[in-house]
C-alpha cells in the first residue's frame, strides 16, 4: 500500500510546487522506490484543453489522451514515469462526476453536498492505483487560503485520517521574502501560511521555504518552534540556475532524508545519484553553444511552450552544447520580410498554436529555414504551415492554406492543403468529429503509431519504421496533395499505419528540414532526450560551425 505525500502551497503562486514534487520523486527513485505524482486543481474548467496559453501556459497530453496541467511534464521529466488520466483532477471534473452521478440516481434521493460527496470523490481519485507504487505523491494546486481549494485541503485532511497513522505526510511550500532595505529575510508569511493551514485542520510535517539564498540556522529554528515542525525539516528552496539541480540541491538540503524520517522509515536506502550528476554536468559544463529561433504566437509567455524548450536543452545535453533560445514573436514579420529577424540563427523551430493570428509569420520562417539551409522543426502547426509554405512557393498552388483559418473567419478564402480532421482510427474503432463540436477534449489526442518510410531521415533519427508519439490537433494536412508536393520534393515520410494521415514531411534537399503533426517534446527527458531534438541540436551544431 503507497505512503501519501500532499504538497500543498502557500504566500504566492508559482513558487515551485510542480518542480519541489518532481524533484522529490526523483530522489525517491534514486533511493529504489517506486513513484507516481498527481496534481489537483481548484480551477473550475474540467481540464486545461480550453485555456489560453496566456491564461495557463501549455497543455501537457498523456499516452491516453488526458489534457493536463504543465507540472505533469515536470513530473514526466524528472522520473520518466509515464503520466496517464488519472494523474491530473480539477474541480469542474470533480464536480461532473458528482452531478452525473445525481441524475443517474447513485445518491438514493440523497442531498448532494461538498461534504461529504464533493470530498468522496476526491478522496476516490487520489486512491486510484494506491498499492501499485511505493509512494503517491499528490501535488494541490493554489494556495491555502482559496476558496475554491477548500474541498481539497478537507478532502486530504480526511483522507489522511481514514489511512492507518504515519501513512500520510503533508509538505508546504512558502516563501521567505528578502527585505533589501533591512537586510532580513521575513519568516511571517509562512508563519501565517502555516497557521492558516492549521485552521482546517492541516498540519505540515515538512517546510520547503523558497528563498534567493541560504537560511540562516536562527531563521528555521524560529520556523520550527513557530510552524511545529523539526529544524531538519526546515528545507531551503533556494534559485537554481537550471531546474536540472533541483535532485541534487533538494538532496543536499535533506529533502529526501527529512521524508523517510516523517514516515518512520529507517534504515533507509542510500539514493544513488549518478544520474543527475550526469544531467547537471552537461547542463553545467557545455562545449559550445548553438542560437535557436522559436518563432510563435505565444512568446510572451515562456511557459506557453515549455515542454518544448526543456526538450531542446535536452538535445543540447546530448551533444554537450548550451541551446541559447530566443523567442520571435511570428506576428512581426506577418507583413515584413524574416530575414532581419532569423538571419544569424543555426536552427529554427515554428511550435503549435490555434487560430490564424501570425501563420503568415510561421509560413515565411518556414520558407527562411528552405531557402536558406538553416534546420528547420516544425511542430504541429509548425508542420502545417512549412506544407502552406511549400504548396505556394513551390508547387504553385497560391491560395494553399488551412481550412481553420476560413471557420475561423467565416467565409472561404484558401484552398484547404490543411483540412478540418473528421475521421482517425483509434486502437480498434473509428472516431468522427464535426467542425460544430464542443471544443473540449474532441481534438485528436494521445498516442497514436505511425510508419516512417525505409531510408528517409526520420527513419535513421529514429532508427526504426515505427514510432509512436502524442497528439493533439483537430486540422491536418490534407493527402490529396501528396502528389503534387512529393514531385517538387517535399516527401511524406511518415504515415499514420492506415496511410491515410500524413505524420511527417521533410524536403529532400536540405540538410535538415522536418514536419511533425505530433508533439515530441512531450517525451523527452534530460537523461533521455528525444531523437528527433538530439538530432535536431546536432545539426544546429553543424550549422553553428559553419557560420
Amino acid at each position: 500500500m503507497a505512503r501519501f505525500i500532499f504538497i500543498t502551497g502557500g504566500v504566492v503562486s508559482s513558487l515551485g510546487k510542480g518542480l519541489a514534487s518532481a524533484a522529490l520523486g526523483a530522489l525517491l527513485q534514486a533511493r529504489g522506490y517506486s513513484v507516481r505524482l498527481r496534481k489537483l486543481d481548484p480551477y473550475l474548467n474540467v481540464d486545461p484543453g480550453t485555456m489560453s496559453p496566456f491564461e495557463h501556459g501549455e497543455v501537457f497530453v498523456t499516452d491516453d489522451g488526458a489534457e493536463t496541467d504543465l507540472d505533469l511534464g515536470h513530473y514526466e521529466r524528472f522520473t520518466g514515469v509515464p503520466a496517464r488520466n488519472t494523474d491530473s483532477i480539477s474541480s469542474g471534473r470533480i464536480y461532473t462526476n458528482v452531478l452525473e452521478k445525481e441524475r443517474r440516481g447513485d445518491y438514493l434521493g440523497k442531498t448532494i453536498q461538498v461534504i461529504p460527496h464533493v470530498t468522496n470523490e476526491i478522496k476516490d481519485f487520489i486512491s486510484i492505483g494506491e498499492d501499485e507504487v511505493d509512494f503517491m505523491l499528490c501535488e494541490i494546486g493554489g494556495t491555502v487560503g482559496d476558496i475554491e481549494g477548500l474541498p481539497f485541503f478537507e478532502a486530504i485532511r480526511q483522507f489522511s485520517q481514514d489511512k492507518p497513522r504515519g501513512q500520510c505526510i503533508f509538505m508546504h511550500l512558502t516563501l521567505l521574502p528578502y527585505i533589501k532595505a533591512s537586510g532580513e529575510l521575513k519568516t511571517k508569511p509562512t508563519q501565517h501560511s502555516v497557521k492558516e493551514l492549521r485552521s482546517i485542520g492541516l498540519a505540515p510535517d515538512i517546510l520547503v521555504c523558497r528563498s534567493e539564498g541560504p537560511i540562516p540556522v536562527k531563521e528555521r529554528e524560529k520556523l520550527a518552534l513557530f510552524c511545529n515542525v523539526r529544524a531538519d525539516s526546515v528545507i531551503a528552496a533556494q534559485d537554481l540556475k537550471s531546474i536540472y539541480e533541483a535532485p541534487l540541491a533538494y538532496h543536499r538540503e535533506g529533502l529526501d532524508q527529512a521524508v523517510l524520517d516523517a514516515f518512520g522509515i529507517a534504515p533507509a536506502p542510500r539514493p544513488t545519484l549518478d544520474t543527475w550528476e550526469d544531467v547537471a554536468d552537461r547542463i553545467y559544463n557545455p562545449e559550445g553553444e548553438v542560437k535557436v529561433a522559436i518563432v510563435g504566437k505565444y512568446t510572451q509567455l515562456e511557459d506557453a511552450y515549455k515542454s518544448i524548450a526543456e526538450a531542446l536543452t535536452h538535445g543540447g545535453m546530448a551533444n554537450r552544447v548550451k541551446v541559447r533560445i530566443e523567442w520571435v514573436d511570428a506576428e512581426l514579420f506577418d507583413t515584413e520580410d524574416a530575414t532581419p529577424y532569423l538571419q544569424g540563427f543555426h536552427a529554427i523551430l515554428v511550435p503549435g498554436g490555434f487560430g490564424e493570428r501570425g501563420t503568415e509569420g510561421k509560413i515565411k520562417a518556414a520558407q527562411y529555414a528552405r531557402e536558406h539551409k538553416v534546420p528547420y522543426l516544425g511542430i504541429c502547426l509548425g508542420m502545417q504551415m512549412a506544407v502552406i509554405e511549400a504548396a505556394r512557393n513551390v508547387a504553385g498552388i497560391e491560395e494553399a492554406g488551412s481550412e481553420e483559418f476560413d471557420h475561423e473567419a467565416g467565409k472561404k478564402r484558401f484552398e484547404p492543403v490543411v483540412y478540418h480532421l473528421k475521421e482517425w482510427v483509434q486502437g480498434n474503432h473509428r472516431v468522427s468529429r464535426s467542425a460544430d463540436d464542443d471544443k473540449g477534449g474532441t481534438m485528436r489526442l494521445g498516442s497514436y503509431d505511425a510508419s516512417l518510410a525505409e531510408g528517409s531521415r526520420v527513419a535513421e533519427v529514429y532508427e526504426s519504421t515505427t514510432i509512436e508519439e502524442r497528439h493533439r490537433h483537430r486540422y491536418e494536412v490534407d493527402i490529396k496533395y501528396r502528389d503534387k508536393l512529393e514531385a517538387c520534393g517535399l516527401k511524406f515520410t511518415g504515415m499514420s499505419p492506415d496511410g491515410r494521415l500524413p505524420e511527417i514531411v521533410e524536403w529532400t534537399d536540405h540538410p535538415w528540414f522536418i514536419g511533425v503533426q505530433f508533439h515530441p517534446e512531450l517525451k523527452s527527458k534530460p537523461f533521455n532526450p528525444h531523437p528527433l531534438f538530439k538530432d535536431f541540436v546536432r545539426a544546429a551544431k553543424e550549422t553553428s560551425r559553419l557560420v
